[in-house]
C-alpha cells in the first residue's frame, strides 16, 4: 500500500506541472512597473556566503530574490488594488518555488504533500489574480 501512495503522489506531482504552463507562471506584465529595472536589485545573502550554501539554500534563495523582486514591481503600481493583487501573486509564485525547492530535495513525505497541495492550490489563485489583473490593471 505505502508503494502504491508513493506512485500516486508521483503522479499527482507529474500532472500537477500539466494545470498551467511554466509560460502561465510569469510575472504579468501589467504588474510591472515602467522605468524600475529590477535587474540590478540585490538581495542581501546574510552572512551566509553563497558557496557554503546547499543546493537547496541556494534554489530558495533564488525563488527568493524573483519573489521580492516582483513583489516590489508590484507594490510601485498607482493603484492599491492593482497594487495589492499584483503583490499576492508574487506571493504565491514565491509559495510554489518554496514547494518546488521542497519537492526536489525533501524526503519527508508529509512535508512533500504539503508542498503538492500548496503548488495545486497558488496555480488557481495565480490563475485568477492575473485574469483580474488583465481585466482591471491599465
Amino acid at each position: 500500500m505505502k508503494t502504491f501512495t508513493k506512485l500516486a503522489l508521483c503522479a499527482a506531482v507529474a500532472a500537477s506541472f500539466a494545470i498551467l504552463p511554466s509560460a502561465a507562471m510569469t510575472y504579468p506584465e501589467k504588474c510591472k512597473s515602467q522605468g524600475m529595472d529590477m535587474s540590478k536589485a540585490d538581495m542581501p545573502s546574510g552572512s551566509m556566503p553563497m558557496g557554503d550554501m546547499t543546493d537547496y539554500q541556494k534554489a530558495s534563495m533564488d525563488g527568493m530574490k524573483d519573489m521580492h523582486m516582483n513583489m516590489m514591481q508590484g507594490m510601485m503600481k498607482k493603484d492599491a488594488d492593482v497594487s495589492f493583487v499584483c503583490g499576492m501573486i508574487a506571493h504565491h509564485m514565491g509559495a510554489i518555488s518554496m514547494s518546488e525547492v521542497e519537492l526536489k530535495y525533501g524526503d519527508n513525505e508529509e512535508a512533500k504533500q504539503m508542498a503538492q497541495k500548496i503548488i495545486e492550490a497558488q496555480k488557481k489563485e495565480i490563475e485568477e489574480m492575473s485574469k483580474w489583473v488583465d481585466k482591471e490593471a491599465k
